[in-house]
């Protein structure tokens, strides 16, 4: 367990984001000082100063991590397991749609908003419905947290309403597909790192959104295998080499 890291990077997000990774837990678990600002443009001349921090664990998440080692026991990773979706008409797939944005209508009357929700056929087949309009910070929260939420309440509902399942992403204003492609290229550097190294790489604890992105983004990486390991708020991925 690493307790404190000082990190670098082009701006204070960036060096945190690194320390983050290198410790293995989410931001919400740690505080954090600036050491240095980045430097900033001046006459077209862009500083070569970076951003330089150091984080440090809570004492409340030291005492939970301490408390999860002694309680680990020794069995293998779980791998997560995908739901093949049925196959269904063009006339389902937009009876499906029109409930889920209903659903999400319904919800964000509730906060005084009246967006536009755009649709999107995702790379797996999947509904995206995206969140657009002004001033929409309140259904993100922080780290995401309100946005998992909505999720999980219209993918509920949404389901309920149809009395069937099938694959419906809600993101806001793109806030998702940008952290997508961020865990992304998280999930490919472990991959090159496991396959350079032949050992298995943890990376930091993951929303469960976040997990199943690596689990896409390296499924068809023959160097190497993704799995699902300890529990919430802790909850990683491994990954490991063939």
């Amino acid at each position: 367990m690493i307790e404190r890291v000082e990190k670098e990077g082009p701006s204070v997000a960036d060096a945190i984001d690194a320390a983050l990774e290198e410790m293995g837990v989410q931001q919400d678990m740690v505080e954090y000082e600036v050491l240095e600002e980045p430097g900033k443009r001046m006459f077209g001349i862009k500083s070569d100063k970076v951003a330089r921090v150091a984080v440090w664990l809570k004492p409340e998440a030291v005492k939970a991590m301490e408390s999860l080692d002694a309680d680990a026991e020794d069995e293998p990773p779980a791998v997560l397991a995908e739901d093949e979706p049925e196959d269904f008409t063009d006339e389902e797939l937009d009876a499906i749609a029109d409930t889920a944005v209903a659903v999400i209508n319904d919800v964000v009357r509730c906060y005084g908003l009246e967006p536009t929700v755009e649709e999107y056929e995702g790379d797996d087949g999947e509904i995206i419905l995206d969140i657009v309009g002004d001033d929409l910070g309140i259904l993100i929260g922080r780290h995401g947290k309100t946005l998992d939420a909505l999720q999980v309440v219209v993918s509920a509902v949404t389901n309920r309403r149809i009395e069937r399942r099938y694959p419906v992403v809600v993101d806001v204003s793109g806030y998702k597909h940008r952290r997508r492609l961020k865990v992304e290229e998280i999930a490919r550097r472990a991959a090159e790192r496991a396959a350079r190294q032949s050992r298995s790489v943890q990376l930091r604890p993951m929303t469960s959104f976040e997990r199943k992105v690596v689990h896409m983004a390296l499924r068809d990486d023959r160097r190497v295998t993704t799995a699902s390991d300890g529990e919430e708020p802790f909850r990683h991925v491994v990954v490991s080499p063939n």
